[in-house]
């Protein structure tokens, strides 16, 4: 009976595994097909990518997209983190309330708040209300991060550094921050990746001559989805693993839930 259930639990995962991972399997090797379809494979070329190089609106739009997801992804991991230590040394009511809820409401309902909140600023729409609108969005998720690693941490250890004759500052900067960091790289990775995926609220906050990345990507794909899609598709797969990568090397408990 217990082989019976662990076969069945290796099948339920190898499935769940192919639904998620398929689909982004066939849009890597299309991206290399020698075809305008998608229908059938064709041939091996590189031509795709190199028309996506030869894109200037897809250039543009994915500097915007770096820029506005490297700005956003500083500054969220900077006051999200401080959120998520605030959360776990104050245990004041109303915090966590601001600090989550644009976690918990529909991005659409997040778009217009912040687009209607610009409006009546009279800020101008473009790069700053996105970046603004990013950060906004991507604060919760870093400071829900940090907080978990906070009530992870042993706080013996910073104890014992007071008792020693740290100051608080030197306490935080010596015992905390390096105990925390792994959250915090963890967190900027996860704001980073969602500033440069996300077309709802940013579809509400752009203005004339600032177009991302997905707002480009959809444009394109109301005709059909062409290989190029594709290309451009797998070019932020690569990025979005190469940084997984990068931030499991310089640290490496970063990605893990402990």
């Amino acid at each position: 009976m217990a082989k019976r259930q662990s076969w069945w639990l290796w099948a339920a995962a190898a499935l769940a595994y192919v639904f998620l991972y398929l689909p982004l399997v066939i849009v890597v090797v299309y991206s290399f097909n020698d075809s305008k379809l998608n229908a059938e494979w064709v041939g091996f070329t590189l031509d795709w990518y190199h028309k996506l190089f030869n894109n200037r609106e897809m250039l543009v739009a994915a500097r915007n997209s770096m820029v506005i997801g490297v700005v956003s992804a500083v500054l969220a991991t900077f006051f999200g983190a401080l959120a998520g230590i605030a959360m776990h040394r104050y245990k004041l009511r109303l915090l966590p309330f601001l600090v989550l809820t644009p976690i918990a409401i529909p991005e659409i309902l997040m778009g217009v708040s912040l687009l209607i909140f610009f409006v009546l600023l009279n800020v101008t729409l473009g790069m700053t209300s996105i970046i603004l609108a990013h950060v906004a969005f991507c604060i919760g998720f870093v400071a829900i991060v940090v907080r978990a690693r906070m009530q992870g941490m042993d706080n013996s250890l910073v104890e014992a550094a007071r008792d020693l004759g740290a100051t608080p500052w030197q306490a935080f900067r010596l015992v905390t921050l390096p105990q925390i960091m792994p959250g915090i790289l963890a967190g900027g990775l996860m704001a980073f990746t969602l500033s440069i995926d996300d077309f709802v609220i940013t579809f509400f906050t752009a203005g004339v001559g600032s177009s991302t990345l997905p707002l480009q990507i959809y444009s394109m794909i109301k005709i059909a989805v062409t290989p190029e899609v594709n290309a451009i598709s797998t070019l932020l797969m690569v990025l979005t693993l190469c940084l997984i990568v990068l931030v499991s090397k310089v640290s490496p408990g970063a990605l893990r839930a402990e």
